[in-house]
């Protein structure tokens, strides 16, 4: 099983396959409107900028399972994003990413990459980096900024 194995809920409860993003670096993450790190959209919206039309991609995966920062309806998020942030990467419908109800595609990112004190995912805006090959090369703590992580998307692109 890899990555491009899994089919998610994107905008209006259409299925995306995965492998739609074969061959292209992502970097996946679980995020939320409310919280303390969401001005990461920032630097997330730079890297896409600037890396876009090299091969990557950002998936933004609201998830309201943290201090529900991320309470807002598919729309009012998309709003708040754009708005706000001007972000252009794809967003998804909002995923679990622990628990019995997690995403598919959380439970098989964490199996591969595990976390710092064991597998769950502990807060909004962790990030996984996959490679153009499907690999989940690293796992970022929320508390990484995205710039920060510009040096290994790089390596991939």
């Amino acid at each position: 099983m890899n990555i491009y194995d899994f089919k998610v809920c994107g905008a209006k409860g259409v299925e995306v396959p995965m492998s739609d993003f074969k061959g292209k670096v992502l970097l996946i993450v679980n995020t939320a409107t409310g919280c303390g790190f969401t001005p990461q959209y920032e630097g997330l919206q730079t890297l896409y900028d600037k890396y876009r039309d090299k091969g990557l991609e950002i998936l933004d995966f609201p998830c309201n399972q943290f201090g529900n920062q991320a309470p807002g309806s598919e729309d009012e998020i998309q709003e708040f994003c754009t708005l706000k942030y001007n972000t252009t990467f794809p967003r998804f419908a909002k995923v679990e990413v622990n628990g019995k109800d997690a995403d598919p595609l959380f439970v098989f990112l964490k199996t591969q990459k595990g976390g710092f004190l064991g597998d769950d995912i502990k807060w909004n805006f962790t990030k996984f980096l996959v490679s153009r090959d499907g690999e989940v090369v690293e796992r970022y703590a929320p508390v990484t900024k995205p710039e920060s992580i510009e040096g290994d998307i790089l390596r991939l692109l």
